[in-house]
C-alpha cells in the first residue's frame, strides 16, 4: 500500500512538472525532417543554411538521405573523398547546433546494399529448371539453371554490369525428383506464399496475411522425392534414369531476387544486401556506415545534436526466401529436414495440399526469424555499441510480421501520406502506435505529410486536421517529408525538389520565416504526449505467421477515409511473439511496458501453434476475458502431428465442446472467461467481430467508453496514476460546442492549449462514478489538452459561462501595403478595402508570392480592462501581428485572432501585420509571362492555365473585447 501511495504521489508530482515545462519544452521534443540530397549535389554552404534554418524554424531532428529523382547529378560523387568531407561537415554543424542525425543504412531511401554486394552476399530466391525424363531415354540429360526471376521493380535503374553480374550469378543447392503427377495441380498462389515476391500492402492488392487454409487433396507422396544431388556432375549433366516411368528433376538454385539499391545515387547503385546472414550485413555495413563513422569521427553521446540514430525505411525491396545457410537454420528451428519439400516453392502438392501450407508456412517463419536475428536485429547491436539507436519502419513490402519487425527499432516509425496526394499507408499508424504502446515506446515517429504533386499548396493550417488526427492515432514526433537540401543559390526559388515528391518543407518556402509557430504547436503536443503511457481497451491478436500487417476491423474507426479516428474503446493490437510478455492483473492484460488492456479479440483463423495457445490457456486462467473462436491445429509441421492433438485437447479444454451457437457464450474457465458464439463470429472484415460486438461485451463487463461525444472530436488518451490527459481535436471546419465526457475523475481539469502555450482551470464540469463531463467550444480545426490530476483541486461553479464578443473598432480600410519588388511586387501601394490579391488588376500582386507588410495607424479610446483581441477574418496564408513596435504572435490557424490586451494603448497605435501566401501564383505568373521570369525550380507543377489561389489579408479586421455570461 506504502509503495502505491508513493507511486501515486510521484505521478501527481509529475503532472506539475509537465506543465511547468509546456509552454517551452525540451528541445527533445521538436519535430524533424527527412533531409534529402540529390546526388552529389551538396556544398557545405547550403548544408550550414539547412541545418541553421532548421535550427532557427525550431527543427530537432533530420534524416540524411541521398537519391537520385528529378535533378541531374551534381559535382560531388557519392562516398568520394569530397562527399565523406561534406557529410562530417554536417554532423559537425548539426553537433553546433544542437540537431540529431538519422543516418540511412544503406544509399537511397530503403534497405540495404550498394556497387560492394557480391551475388552472393545479395537478396537470394530459391529458383528451379524443371526437366521431364523417362525410363527409356538414352541421351545425355543436361539440367539448365532456371533463369533469374523478373525484379518486381524491374532492371531498369540496374547499371549493365550488374545486370550481366546478375545473370552470371547462381549456386547449386539441390536435384530432386519425384514420379510426374497425372494431374498439374499447384497450390493457390504458391509464388506469394512462397516468398518469391511481397508487393506493397499500400497498393491495395496484398493481404494482411496468407491464409494457411487448403482444400482436402492428396499429391505426390512425400517418400517418392529422390534426392538426385550428388547425381549431377559440375556441368549440369544428370547421371541417373528412372526405372519406370516419367519423372519430373527439378534443378535448384539460388538466384538473386533483382532488388537493388533505389533510388540511390548513380555510384551507390547495387543489390540489396542479403537480410537473412550477418556476413552479408557485416560487408554492408562496413562499406557504408563503417566508412562514414570513421570519416566523422566519434561523437560525444552526451551532446544532443550530430549523428545519433540508425534508420532502416519502409521495405521496398520486395523478399527473398534463401540463403546460404536456409537449410541448416530450418532444420534447427522447425526441427525437421526441408529438402524433400522443396518442390512446394513451385507450388506442387506433396502429401497434401494441407501439409504443402505447412511447411510454407515454416518455411517464411524461418524467413522471419533469420530476418529479424541477422538484420534488424543485427544492425540494433551495431548501432547500440556505437552509442546509437534504431529506427525502423516496418511496413508496405515486408515479407514479414509488420509489428514483430517493428519492435526491434528502439524508436519505431510510420509513414502517412498528405491526404489527396498520394497512397494511403495510415495502416502503417496504426502498426506503428501498437508497437510503441506495447513496447512501451514513447516517441512513435511518423514520416509526415509524403505527397505527391503538392506543388507548394500545403502550408500548416491546411495540415492542421490531418496532423492532429495522426495525434489522436498516437504518433508522438512529426519527420516532415521533406527538406530539400537547396544547393541552388538563394536566388533561384523556389529552387530543388525532389521530383513531385514531398511536402517542400525547407527554407525556400514562402512561409518558412513563420513557421516556427506551427512548430511550437507541434512540439508541446509531442511533449505532453510522449509523457505517460497510452490508453487502451482492446487488444487485437494478429494471426500467426508472416507476412502480416495488423488492420482492424473496419468499424472500431470512424470518418473511413484515410484518416479514420478512434471509437469509445481505443484499440491496439499485438503479435504472439508480444503476447507471451503478457500477464494479468485484476483481469486485465498487462505487457512489462504498463500497456494494459481490458479484453483479448482472437483472429478468426482455425490454427493456432500449441505455444501460443498455452499461453492464452494461462492467462485466461489468471483472469483474462478472451473473446473469439476455438483453434482446430497447428499451422506447423514442427512436432507434427502431436501439435495438433495438443492445440484440439487445450482447445476443447478452453471452448468446451459446444460448437458454433447462435448467441454468444460466456465459459468461465479459472479466474477468466472465455467468450465466443453469436455475434462473436460475425465478421467485420477478415478476422475480428464488428466493434460494436467487442464495445458491448466491454460494457456488459461493467467498463465505460473511455470517450464519448456527439460532436465531431477526436481524441487520444494518456495517464500515469495520478493523472490523465485528454488530447481533443475538432474534425470540422466550421466551430463545433458540445458536451464530452471522459472516463476518469482524477480530480479537477484543466484546458491546456498548444497553439499558445496557455494552461487554464475549467471550473464548469460535471463528475459522476466513472467519469467527468465538460461541455467544449472549440473553433475550426482547434485541439486542446484536458488535463486531469488530483492536485487539481479547484472548485467547480455551477450553470455555464458564456463568451459574448463586442466590436470595438473596425480595421477594414486604409491600409498601406509593402510588397517584395524580388517577387514582381509593388514596393508601396495603398489599399483603401483589404482584398485577395489574386483578382488584383495589377499583375505584381495578382501573380505575387512571398511576404506583404501591411501597416495601419489607429485611435483606441476604449477601455483598458477585459479581454481585448485583434481578428483578422480571413487570412491567406500566415499572419505575423506587430503592435506598437512589438511582436504579438504569429497566426497559422484557425482562430485568425491574437490576444493584444498588454499591448494596445490608449490614443494612437501603429499596426503592423505581415502576411504570406503560397508559391503557386508566381509559378502559374512565370507560366503566364511573355517576359522575365521571377522564379526557378527543378520541378514545374503548373502551367498557364493552372487557377490561382486567394492569397493575403482578406479580413473583415476587428478589435473585439470578450466578456464572460453566467448563466
Amino acid at each position: 500500500m506504502l509503495s502505491l501511495l508513493l507511486c501515486a504521489c510521484c505521478a501527481q508530482g509529475q503532472i506539475a512538472a509537465i506543465r511547468s515545462q509546456f509552454a517551452h519544452p525540451p528541445d527533445r521534443y521538436k519535430p524533424g525532417v527527412y533531409w534529402y540530397f540529390m546526388d552529389g549535389n551538396m556544398n557545405a554552404e547550403s548544408i550550414r543554411e539547412d541545418l541553421e534554418a532548421m535550427k532557427r524554424a525550431g527543427i530537432g531532428y533530420a534524416i540524411f538521405l541521398e537519391v537520385n529523382v528529378g535533378v541531374p547529378r551534381g559535382p560531388v560523387d557519392f562516398l568520394s573523398e569530397r562527399w565523406f568531407s561534406l557529410f562530417a561537415y554536417a554532423v559537425k554543424e548539426a553537433r553546433r547546433l544542437g540537431i540529431a542525425l538519422s543516418l540511412g543504412i544503406g544509399p537511397g531511401w530503403a534497405g540495404s546494399g550498394g556497387p560492394w554486394v557480391k551475388g552472393s552476399q545479395s537478396m537470394q530466391l530459391l529458383v528451379a529448371s524443371e526437366t521431364v525424363i523417362s525410363s527409356g531415354d538414352t541421351g545425355t540429360i543436361s539440367l539448365p539453371v532456371a533463369d533469374p526471376p523478373p525484379a518486381f521493380f524491374g532492371e531498369d535503374g540496374l547499371p549493365a554490369d550488374f545486370k550481366k553480374a546478375r545473370a552470371a550469378f547462381y549456386e547449386d543447392v539441390a536435384v530432386l525428383a519425384f514420379p510426374e503427377p497425372a494431374k498439374k495441380q499447384r497450390l493457390e498462389n504458391y509464388q506469394e506464399k512462397a516468398l518469391f515476391y511481397r508487393a506493397p500492402y499500400s497498393s491495395g492488392t496484398v493481404k494482411p496475411f496468407l491464409s494457411t487454409a487448403s482444400p482436402k487433396e492428396t499429391g505426390i507422396p512425400l517418400v517418392d522425392v529422390v534426392n538426385l544431388t550428388d547425381k549431377m556432375d559440375r556441368n549440369g549433366v544428370l547421371h541417373w534414369r528412372p526405372q519406370k516411368g516419367k519423372w519430373v528433376v527439378m534443378r535448384f538454385v539460388s538466384r538473386n531476387n533483382g532488388a537493388i539499391t533505389r533510388p540511390a545515387p548513380i555510384p551507390g547503385l547495387g543489390f540489396e544486401s542479403d537480410k537473412m546472414d550477418t556476413a552479408a550485413l557485416k560487408v554492408q555495413l562496413d562499406a557504408y556506415v563503417g566508412k562514414i563513422l570513421r570519416a566523422i569521427g566519434p561523437d560525444k553521446t552526451t551532446e544532443p545534436g550530430g549523428l545519433k540514430t540508425l534508420h532502416i525505411d519502409s521495405w521496398e525491396m520486395s523478399s527473398q526466401n534463401w540463403t546460404q545457410n536456409f537449410r541448416d537454420e530450418f532444420i534447427k528451428r522447425r526441427g525437421y529436414d526441408p529438402l524433400s519439400f522443396y518442390p512446394v516453392y513451385y507450388g506442387y502438392v506433396l502429401d497434401s495440399a494441407q501439409k504443402s501450407q505447412r511447411f510454407l508456412w515454416d518455411m517464411r517463419q524461418t524467413t522471419q526469424e533469420l530476418i529479424f536475428e541477422n538484420h534488424a536485429g543485427y544492425v540494433k547491436r551495431y548501432a547500440q555499441k556505437r552509442g546509437m539507436n534504431l529506427s525502423i519502419e516496418p511496413y508496405d513490402m515486408d515479407p514479414t510480421s509488420d509489428l514483430d519487425l517493428g519492435s526491434i527499432a528502439d524508436v519505431p516509425m510510420a509513414e502517412f501520406w498528405s491526404k489527396g496526394y498520394g497512397f494511403n499507408t495510415s495502416y502503417s499508424v496504426i502498426e506503428a502506435t501498437s508497437i510503441g504502446h506495447i513496447e512501451g515506446k514513447t516517441r512513435i515517429q511518423s514520416e509526415s505529410f509524403t505527397a505527391d504533386g503538392d506543388g507548394w499548396k500545403q502550408h500548416p493550417a491546411s495540415m492542421k486536421n490531418q496532423g492532429d488526427w495522426a495525434f489522436a492515432a498516437g504518433i508522438t514526433q512529426f519527420y516532415f517529408h521533406t527538406f530539400e537540401n537547396q544547393f541552388l543559390p538563394d536566388s533561384l526559388k523556389p529552387g530543388a525538389t525532389m521530383g513531385p515528391y514531398g511536402v517542400h518543407w525547407d527554407r525556400s518556402q514562402t512561409w518558412w520565416p513563420m513557421v516556427d509557430a506551427y512548430h511550437r504547436y507541434l512540439t508541446r503536443c509531442q511533449y505532453v504526449l510522449q509523457q505517460g503511457r497510452a490508453v487502451a481497451d482492446i487488444l487485437y491478436l494478429t494471426p500467426e505467421g508472416c507476412p502480416n500487417v495488423f488492420t482492424p476491423p473496419p468499424s472500431a474507426l470512424t470518418g473511413g477515409d484515410t484518416i479514420g479516428d478512434r471509437r469509445g474503446f481505443n484499440f491496439d493490437g499485438c503479435t504472439a511473439r508480444q503476447l507471451m510478455k503478457a500477464v494479468v492483473r485484476d483481469h486485465r492484460l498487462v505487457f512489462p511496458s504498463g500497456a494494459t488492456y481490458k479484453v483479448l479479440v482472437l483472429p478468426a483463423v482455425a490454427t493456432m501453434t500449441p505455444e501460443l495457445l498455452g499461453q492464452i490457456e494461462r492467462l485466461t486462467k489468471a483472469g483474462a476475458v478472451v473473446v473469439g473462436p476455438r483453434p482446430a491445429a497447428s499451422p506447423s509441421l514442427s512436432g507434427y502431428p502431436d501439435c495438433d492433438v495438443m492445440v484440439k485437447g487445450l482447445g476443447l479444454k478452453l471452448w468446451g465442446e459446444a460448437g458454433h451457437s447462435s448467441d454468444i457464450t460466456w465459459r468461465p474457465y479459472g479466474k477468466g472467461t472465455i467468450i465466443d458464439g453469436g455475434d462473436v463470429n460475425r465478421l467485420d472484415g477478415m478476422l475480428y467481430p464488428d466493434y460494436t460486438t467487442v464495445a458491448n461485451i466491454l460494457k456488459k463487463l461493467g467498463y465505460a467508453e473511455d470517450f464519448v461525444s456527439d460532436g465531431p472530436i477526436r481524441y487520444t488518451h494518456r495517464t500515469n496514476g495520478g493523472w490523465d490527459v485528454y488530447f481533443v481535436a475538432n474534425k470540422l471546419n466550421k466551430p463545433v460546442d458540445c458536451p464530452m465526457q471522459f472516463r476518469t475523475v482524477e480530480g479537477a481539469p484543466e484546458l491546456w492549449d498548444a497553439v499558445t502555450g496557455k494552461t487554464t482551470s475549467l471550473d464548469e464540469y460535471q463528475q459522476g462514478k466513472q467519469s467527468t463531463t465538460i461541455r467544449l467550444a472549440l473553433q475550426a480545426y482547434e485541439s486542446r489538452f484536458i488535463v486531469f490530476s488530483a492536485d487539481f483541486s479547484h472548485k467547480r461553479i455551477q450553470g455555464r459561462t458564456i463568451i459574448k464578443s463586442d466590436t470595438l473598432v473596425n480595421l477594414g480600410t486604409g491600409w498601406e501595403v509593402s510588397f517584395d519588388p524580388r517577387w514582381g511586387g509593388p514596393a508601396h501601394i495603398r489599399f483603401d478595402t483589404l482584398e485577395d490579391w489574386s483578382q488584383s488588376r495589377e499583375e505584381g500582386i495578382k501573380y505575387y508570392s512571398g511576404i506583404a507588410e501591411y501597416t495601419k495607424a489607429f485611435e483606441y479610446n476604449g477601455g483598458s480592462t477585459g479581454d481585448l483581441y485583434l481578428d483578422l477574418g480571413d487570412v491567406k496564408n500566415m499572419a505575423r501581428v506587430k503592435l506598437n513596435g512589438q511582436t504579438v504572435s504569429t497566426l497559422w490557424t484557425s482562430p485568425w485572432r491574437v490576444d493584444i490586451s498588454s499591448f494596445l494603448h490608449k490614443g494612437a497605435n501603429r499596426l503592423e501585420i505581415e502576411v504570406v501566401n503560397l508559391w503557386a501564383n508566381r509559378l502559374i505568373g512565370d507560366e503566364r509571362s511573355k517576359g522575365r521570369r521571377y522564379t526557378y525550380t527543378t520541378a514545374r507543377p503548373y502551367s498557364a492555365d493552372s487557377p490561382l489561389l486567394s492569397s493575403g489579408l482578406m479580413g473583415p479586421v476587428f478589435i473585439i473585447k470578450e466578456r464572460k455570461i453566467q448563466q
